[in-house]
């Protein structure tokens, strides 16, 4: 009985192996649990993959999170190094963004007027009278009594002598630069011809000790030092070296200085036109804050009032009132801002307004010599003998003259504008002098607005007196002022 039921249950594999026998009821009841249990084992085998994948996935997340918040730290912590050695290498500088621009009147052209309401219920009337350098002119600026006034104050002020003598830059350069004598010839010798004439020597050197230098001056000056061995003129390289660098000076103070050949004869003063200054300067500041349409605080931070005086046989050769910036060059009113040292310095000044305070007899026009020339060319400026700069001798050649009148303003812009809103380059047409005064005297009063072309040093100047005037409670304004005005004497 057993071996038939081994031969009836009995199964034979695929491998020829047998399998142990079941009984029915056993093989009923696992052939029903066998599909449970395969289909429990393959979720169960599908949720423990899906497990092991997220745990994959999770610890691939945890571990590039980690470094990529370690490197975060590394370069926070490079950066924060970097940026304290940068602190404690260079000071730090704070860049002021530009919130304002310079407005600039338009001439039109010459001959142009336009109307300009100055004072409350009144218009004044501005008149284009050149459109290189830009220059108005507007009558009746002033009144009678305010021009009365002026002068008053200055004359209770006092007067000092305008011109001072100072050495020329030029001397400065040359001890400077350590230059040879050779050296500063061939910089003297513009056409390179191998000799010196006296209109290049006048071109580089017009001015020694506050002296104005002539062809005549020079002449007088080769025979004196007996410089000019043959007596044609010229200056040669072997002549030129006889000369010692101070030979025009001694000679000149040893002849003695006559007013006529100053630079400038005339007598000035300053008037401050801050609070407490009398209405009529307060006036006229906000007079020329309309004018300009400028911010008071940059006429406000400018030089004083300068009033001047010239008697009769008074004059000022011409002359630029601001200088060209260069990078070795700071503004006068800026150097204290510019956190840099630089060996020359200018006076900035963006605008002059020019108020004649009377009437003259006769002369004391101011000529504008180059004003809407074609070009402007430094050399040409001396040509046949006749020197566009010498205002005692040929303000008649001049392109423009203004007759002086009593309460008439001009002004002019003596700089260009950068195409951006602010300061450009040097307007070399704005070239001007004052003409011999031939019969009486002349009062006339200059007001400058002094701009840096430079935007970030004009920000951080108003930024420090700003300060200033917030940590003290001294009249801090009137220190700038005063300081201003002693530096504005070394510029006239």
């Amino acid at each position: 009985m057993t071996g038939t039921q081994s031969s009836q249950g009995g199964e034979v594999g695929t491998s020829g192996s047998a399998t142990l026998p079941l009984n029915p009821q056993t093989e009923r009841l696992c052939n029903k649990t066998s599909i449970c249990s395969r289909s429990y084992f393959v979720v169960v085998m599908v949720f423990f993959h899906v497990y092991i994948i997220n745990v994959i996935a999770l610890l691939f997340y945890v571990h590039y999170s980690s470094g990529q918040e370690d490197d975060s730290r590394s370069r926070d912590a490079q950066n924060s190094d970097h940026s304290r050695v940068n602190s404690r290498d260079a000071p730090s500088k704070v860049e002021y963004q530009r919130d304002f621009s310079l407005p600039r009147i338009e001439g039109i052209r010459v001959g142009h007027v336009q109307k300009v309401s100055l004072t409350p219920g009144k218009e004044h009337l501005m008149r284009t009278l050149s459109m290189k350098p830009l220059l108005f002119e507007i009558p009746n600026f002033l009144s009678e009594d305010e021009c009365q006034v002026v002068m008053q104050l200055a004359q209770l002020k006092g007067l000092m002598e305008s011109q001072l003598m100072v050495q020329g830059d030029h001397e400065e350069l040359v001890k400077e630069l350590n230059l040879s004598p050779e050296e500063i010839f061939n910089l003297l010798d513009i056409n390179q011809d191998g000799q010196l004439q006296q209109t290049e020597i006048l071109t580089h050197s017009r001015v020694r000790d506050g002296i104005w230098l002539t062809p005549d001056t020079l002449t007088e000056i080769y025979a004196g030092l007996k410089a000019d061995k043959n007596g044609d003129g010229l200056l040669s390289i072997e002549e030129f070296r006889l000369l010692s660098s101070d030979a025009f000076q001694r000679f000149l103070q040893q002849q003695g200085v006559k007013k006529s050949q100053l630079v400038r004869n005339s007598r000035h003063t300053w008037l401050y036109q801050g609070e407490g200054t009398h209405k009529v300067l307060q006036d006229i500041k906000k007079r020329v804050i309309k004018l300009t349409r400028l911010p008071p605080v940059l006429v406000d931070l400018s030089e004083p009032l300068q009033v001047v005086r010239y008697e009769e046989g008074g004059h000022y050769h011409a002359h630029h009132d601001s200088g060209p910036v260069y990078p070795e060059t700071a503004c006068t009113h800026t150097r204290l801002a510019a956190n840099t040292s630089t060996p020359f310095e200018t006076s900035c000044r963006y605008i002059t307004v020019l108020f004649y305070l009377n009437s003259v007899e006769g002369g004391g026009e101011t000529a504008f010599p180059v004003a809407d020339n074609r070009t402007y060319d430094e050399v040409s400026l001396i040509q046949n003998d006749v020197d566009l700069l010498d205002t005692r001798r040929n303000c008649d050649k001049s392109n423009l003259r203004v007759k002086p009148t009593k309460g008439k303003a001009v002004f002019w812009y003596n700089y260009l504008s950068d195409g951006k809103g602010w300061v450009g380059e040097q307007d070399e047409y704005a070239l001007h002098g004052g003409c011999v005064v031939t019969h009486g005297t002349k009062w006339v009063a200059n007001k400058w607005i002094n701009i840096d072309p430079d935007y970030q040093r004009q920000a951080r100047y108003q930024q420090l007196v700003s300060q200033q005037l917030d940590n003290s409670d001294d009249d801090s304004s009137t220190v700038s002022y005063d300081t201003h005005s002693s530096n504005a004497h070394q510029d006239l």
